[in-house]
């Protein structure tokens, strides 16, 4: 069964999400998730199961920040809390929840476990983890043997923003500004200017956004992604607005819905229920910076953008002149503007509030004098009537289910889905045949007002009989309620501490995660950065190596020398390159 993941910052995206198609959604708890801005109340999570679990969508409460000794027991209370509220799982990182006592719920290792080797993925197996979630730098060669190795269940990400660090390994927003990452409060210095020095200190590039990443977008891979034994593709962006969670999550169920379609198809969608849409999904119309699908094939350049970490959208056209403070467009074909619509090139953007359309060019102007250079490029990073869609009832999900309606000896049975009931009442041989039998089908099929839609309808009558319109909505109505709530799945963890053949392992917190490790023999147990501000600490770990992205990669280039430093002009960090491993390290200055 493969599942889409989206993420709900609350429980209204959540449901959003749902009803756009996501067989399973992500959502923080109140206290110690990954994105501290999006915590939510137990009651909101319970809503938003209660919802899910109609769909036999599954909820997944993200738990994942590193944890103190005195927070322990809190986690531990929360946990009980969420699985009380009917949470399908619990993602975390620390691992010194495993010594608490948990609920008997699913745990997965949350990408901030640094979940990159077969090693490490097989220790997660053994220590009772139900899902690992991927490094989002594997290779599709590297998923493969990962699936090969190990049982457990796979997560990959398919779409969303891109950390430049491993995740886990980024320790650079504690460094500058005391916030940390992997406590929830990264500062996202990745996405702000930083000058590029060479190795004696002097400009090289000045103002730009070496570690600002384009968005991960692998909808061109799925198959490929199934074909790795990944079960779970995962959306990031439990930041985002409603309207980016159902244009994302709507376009990648339908990519999804087309592979389960085809013949002989292996793969079966892991939730119940249609999704209905009134809007074409595209990626490019919600919050978008550029696409890459990151390391899945191979090592490319342009992986970031060096202009601007902001939303740049879809491409419409390009500048043929500007005049008395309005720029005149040329547009591609198909794109129509609206006054509202965002504007951006490079790092600069405004809104329309007038335009003059002349066949294929129009004419712009907003509330600022525009002076875009003829020539450059347009794109448009706010769709305004497409995002009056998505804020609108755009989506709807339904069930289908299958009804019958039969007689019995006492009167009449209904059974829709998995629920029935018999009607005893005195039976009315109907005057008219066929209006009667017309009137049985049309009400006990009228389920607009449920998430349920008729598929099959079978009446087994020995003749027709007379039921009023009131009686037969009633038992209708009543046979609804009646349809099986789909209780989630309990799974009891284990927690048989093995061997991690690792050579070191930090993020440590507290003495619980530390003991976690020592059973595990790891041979170089390191205290979480957050202790120490260890000035020898690897502040960011990157796959990604800006030699590479300037084109100066060593195994291409002899003549390039290092180190290179970063900037902002307020803090100097040394740029390492470990060309063995392809990884580039942001270290101090020292």
């Amino acid at each position: 069964m493969i599942s889409l993941l989206s993420p709900a910052k609350n429980y209204e995206i959540g449901k959003a999400a749902i009803d756009c198609g996501a067989d399973a959604v992500y959502i923080g708890a109140p206290e110690f998730s990954a994105r501290q801005a999006a915590g939510n109340k137990i009651d909101d999570i319970k809503l938003l199961a209660d919802y899910a679990h109609l769909f036999d969508t599954k909820v997944l409460v993200a738990l994942n920040t590193i944890l103190t000794d005195e927070e322990l027991d809190r986690a531990t209370e929360l946990s009980w809390q969420l699985y009380e509220a009917g949470a399908d799982a619990l993602i975390i990182q620390d691992m010194g929840l495993l010594t608490k006592h948990l609920p008997p719920i699913r745990l997965h290792a949350s990408t901030q476990c640094d979940n990159r080797t077969i090693d490490k993925i097989k220790w997660l197996e053994r220590l009772g983890f139900s899902r690992a979630v991927l490094a989002r730098e594997l290779s599709i060669e590297q998923i493969k043997q990962i699936r090969e190795q190990t049982s457990i269940e796979l997560e990959a990400f398919v779409h969303g923003a891109l950390c430049v660090s491993y995740s886990g390994q980024c320790y650079l927003s504690e460094a500058v500004c005391g916030r940390s990452a992997n406590r929830g409060r990264c500062a996202q210095l990745c996405r702000q200017q930083w000058d590029i020095l060479d190795q004696d200190k002097r400009l090289m590039v000045k103002g730009k956004y070496p570690l600002s990443l384009h968005d991960m977008n692998r909808s061109g891979s799925l198959r490929e992604l199934l074909g790795a034994g990944v079960t779970t593709l995962k959306i990031e962006g439990r930041l985002k607005d409603e309207g980016y969670v159902r244009n994302i999550t709507a376009y990648y169920r339908q990519l999804l819905d087309k592979i389960f379609a085809e013949d002989n198809c292996p793969y079966i969608k892991a939730s119940k229920g249609n999704t209905y849409l009134n809007f074409t999904a595209d990626p490019k119309k919600t919050f978008h910076r550029g696409s890459t699908d990151y390391f899945l094939h191979e090592r490319t350049q342009n992986m970031a953008n060096m202009d601007t970490p902001k939303s740049t959208g879809e491409k419409i056209g390009i500048v043929v002149k500007t005049t008395d403070g309005k720029a005149e467009i040329k547009l591609i074909d198909g794109v129509n503007l609206h006054n509202g619509d965002g504007i951006c090139y490079k790092n600069e953007g405004f809104n329309i509030n007038k335009l003059e359309q002349h066949e294929d060019r129009v004419l712009i102007s907003a509330n600022q004098h525009i002076n875009i250079p003829e020539g450059t490029e347009i794109f448009r990073n706010y769709n305004s009537e497409f995002n009056s869609i998505l804020n609108s009832n755009c989506s709807v999900r339904k069930i289908p289910v299958d009804i019958v309606f039969k007689e019995t000896n006492d009167g009449f049975l209904l059974k829709i889905d998995d629920a029935q009931e018999e009607f005893k009442v005195e039976k009315v041989e109907a005057n008219n045949a066929d209006k009667a039998l017309q009137n049985i089908r049309q009400q006990i099929s009228k389920l607009g007002d449920s998430i349920y839609e008729a598929k099959n309808i079978s009446i087994e009558l020995s003749k027709a009989y007379f039921l009023p319109i009131s009686v037969l909505n009633e038992w209708r109505r009543r046979v609804v309620a009646k349809i099986g709530r789909r209780e989630h799945n309990d799974v009891v963890k284990q927690t048989n501490v093995d061997i991690l053949n690792s050579d070191s392992y930090n993020n440590i917190l507290n003495s619980a995660a530390k003991r976690i490790y020592l059973q595990a023999n790891a041979k170089d147990i390191q205290p979480a950065f957050e202790l120490t501000h260890n000035k020898n600490q690897v502040l960011m770990r990157c796959k990604y190596c800006l030699l590479y992205e300037l084109g100066q990669c060593r195994k291409r280039n002899k003549q390039a020398r290092e180190p290179m430093y970063i900037s902002n002009r307020k803090n100097t960090f040394r740029l390492v390159f470990n060309c063995r491993d392809c990884e580039m390290e942001i270290r101090y200055d020292v």
